[in-house]
């Protein structure tokens, strides 16, 4: 099973950015955790990051007929990008979508997901956790799908 994991602009900041929100946990530390997620889980992961809207566009059109699966966070594209969404629904790869923080209950702009209307299922609030749980899910949502 591969699955692909896509982070959006300023999460390689993670641990100077706004740690009051974000955490003080730095982009090596997600990496790492998503990487050992996934070996304990036997899943080929890549994780690919871009503070460019049109490099995750490519990197979305590349996964297909690759990756099976792909995790999310489009950052602040969530709430601007219908390329992403386009994209999204364009190679119909089943997705989950995930966010640090808990964008519900923020600034009334990040109230719309563009990308969570192409994605089965969001995790927010959760810090690093969510992406684990959306690795989970999207595993096992897999499966059920091969049977």
């Amino acid at each position: 099973m591969r699955i692909l994991v896509i982070n959006g602009p300023n999460l390689n900041l993670l641990g100077l950015r706004e740690p009051d929100i974000y955490g003080s946990q730095d982009y090596a530390a997600l990496c790492g955790l998503l990487r050992r997620t996934a070996q304990q889980d036997g899943i080929e992961l890549s994780i690919f990051q871009s503070n460019h809207e049109g490099d995750i566009v490519d990197e979305i059109q590349k996964a297909y007929g690759v990756c099976d699966g792909i995790v999310i966070n489009p950052a602040a594209y969530t709430h601007t990008s219908v390329a992403i969404l386009d994209a999204l629904k364009a190679v119909a790869i089943p997705a989950v979508e995930v966010h640090i923080s808990d964008v519900s209950s923020r600034e009334p702009f990040r109230q719309i997901s563009y990308a969570g209307m192409a994605c089965i299922k969001t995790y927010a609030g959760l810090g690093f956790d969510g992406y684990v749980q959306a690795v989970r899910y999207l595993e096992k949502y897999l499966n059920e799908k091969k049977n």
